[in-house]
């Protein structure tokens, strides 16, 4: 089974997945949906008329509810790609509200997330006013624009999930980038310190005042150790290679080493809030 999985092309792979669906006796409807994703699609990759990327491809599988060795076999399969890039117009183009539909399935998989932000909030941690403003900025129409906040603060709930550890690595730049009003900056930071008492969650700071010996970069998101997803200014960069991925993993401890956690973090955090209304109240 693991050498015959191996050795399955870009042409054998849709049948291959067709075949696993159809031993589970699953519709392809209902797997399509669990792995939100159109039938039309699930038909062009099983048919071999798209080829699927390595998420994709994962997405497919734990919809079909092979185990866990069998799923990594197959996407051994997929990875001769290492990195995979889609433009945020095709992105776009899909709809951004199940762009976010299908991280929050993603979300909902993974044990582990680790994430380095120094340029935004990250989106599991904003508010609603700030969801708007950053995406205010796309030009999504009313209708897009409203779908795709309600998409991301569905995705919050993953928060609440108490199985899952969350670790967030915020560079001080990104609480001071005036997104919104002081007021809601100052609002946005009472949501992270509530957020970070929560056991399972682990919100560090890091200063301006620490001299650092790397560089910040860009953000990227780290996935149960397997998949690190970066964006850029004109495409989501995912990347599956393990070399590749504990490139990332190095780069997040070295930070995190470096950044406030616990009580000094909303010692910190507090302190910029209380900034935040001072010049609400003298604006």
């Amino acid at each position: 089974m693991v050498g015959e999985v191996r050795e399955v092309n870009k042409g054998q792979l849709g049948a291959a997945l067709r075949a696993l669906r159809q031993a589970s006796g699953k519709e392809a409807k209902a797997v399509a949906r669990s792995a939100v994703m159109s039938a039309s699609k699930l038909s062009k990759i099983e048919t071999a008329k798209v080829a699927p990327s390595v998420v994709d491809v994962e997405r497919i599988l734990s919809a079909i509810g092979v185990s866990d060795e069998v799923k990594e076999e197959y996407l051994e399969a997929v990875r001769a790609a290492a990195t995979e890039a889609t433009a945020w117009r095709l992105v776009r183009r899909m709809g951004v509200h199940k762009a976010q539909q299908q991280t929050r399935a993603l979300e909902a998989q993974m044990a582990l997330l680790r994430l380095f932000q120094p340029a935004l909030v990250p989106g599991l941690l904003q508010t609603p006013e700030y969801i708007r403003a950053i995406l205010s900025r796309h030009d999504l129409g009313e209708d897009v624009l409203n779908k795709t906040i309600t998409a991301r603060l569905e995705r919050q709930q993953a928060l609440y999930d108490s199985s899952k550890e969350l670790h967030f690595v915020i560079t001080e730049p990104v609480l001071r980038w005036r997104i919104v009003t002081a007021y809601r900056m100052a609002e946005q930071i009472d949501r992270i310190v509530s957020l970070s008492r929560l056991p399972h969650i682990d919100i560090r700071i890091v200063p301006l005042s620490v001299r650092q010996h790397d560089m910040p970069n860009h953000a990227f998101v780290i996935r149960d150790d397997r998949t690190v997803t970066v964006e850029t200014t004109h495409a989501e960069i995912v990347v599956t290679d393990p070399r590749d991925v504990a490139l990332y993993v190095r780069k997040f401890e070295g930070f995190s080493a470096t950044a406030l956690s616990g009580d000094a973090a909303r010692t910190m955090l507090e302190g910029l809030r209380a900034e935040f209304l001072r010049e609400q109240e003298t604006g």
